[in-house]
């Protein structure tokens, strides 16, 4: 706890339309203006981030932590939040997840998912063009609906869930290996990592991988 810092702020819960909260300069303002030293920034949201051009251009990320340096605020980590959930979505919730994916993929669940590992990896690579070691995300979920097992699930069922959980983000880990960057899971009720039990399994399944991680949220 010695090296602890903050506070910082997820800016996602606060990012809208209307000034302070629809562009980088005057929301990173607000946040200092607020007391906050840190803020974690929504990939998704392109009033604040053009994650492609960070994942491409260090030059841009070199300019982006600048401003926010210069507002008073320091970027702790790149968020993939809403599409990490997309990196597993079981076909029940398909139509209800549509709604956090480009809308080129609505409809086309194997185009989504690509989408999304595709954006997670971009926020890897923005992350190591910005120095940022550490990068937050959902994990997805295959298993969750058989949470409360009614009709009793089969055997195997959830371990099999968990398998695939693991192949779909061990490429996703070992691109983040390359760019030395962690990802951070948030362990979240309706993910399939959603208590330290389920992170072990998962954990587990990659073969304890350095790069696999649980963010810390004390909400």
């Amino acid at each position: 706890m010695k090296t602890i810092k903050g506070p910082a702020l997820f800016l996602a819960q606060f990012a809208g339309d209307e000034a302070p909260f629809n562009s980088w300069d005057s929301i990173t303002k607000w946040a200092a203006d607020c007391g906050y030293k840190g803020v974690q920034v929504p990939s998704w949201d392109a009033r604040l981030f053009d994650l492609a051009k960070a994942a491409d251009s260090k030059t841009y990320c070199d300019e982006f932590k600048g401003q926010a340096a210069a507002n008073g605020v320091e970027v702790t980590e790149l968020s993939t939040h809403l599409q990490g959930q997309l990196v597993a979505v079981h076909p029940a919730y398909d139509t209800a997840f549509d709604g956090f994916a480009d809308p080129s993929v609505h409809g086309d669940p194997k185009a989504r998912q690509e989408w999304a590992v595709d954006q997670v990896m971009k926020a890897i690579s923005a992350s190591a063009n910005m120095g940022i070691k550490n990068h937050v995300s959902f994990s997805g979920a295959l298993a969750w609906p058989y949470i409360y097992p009614w009709p009793q699930r089969p055997a195997g069922l959830i371990e099999t869930a968990f398998d695939e959980l693991a192949r779909r983000w061990r490429p996703i880990l070992d691109h983040a290996e390359d760019n030395d960057v962690n990802i951070c899971y948030e362990i979240h009720p309706g993910e399939d990592l959603h208590d330290g039990v389920t992170f072990e399994m998962f954990l587990e399944r990659v073969d304890n991988h350095a790069r696999c991680n649980m963010l810390y949220d004390p909400s």
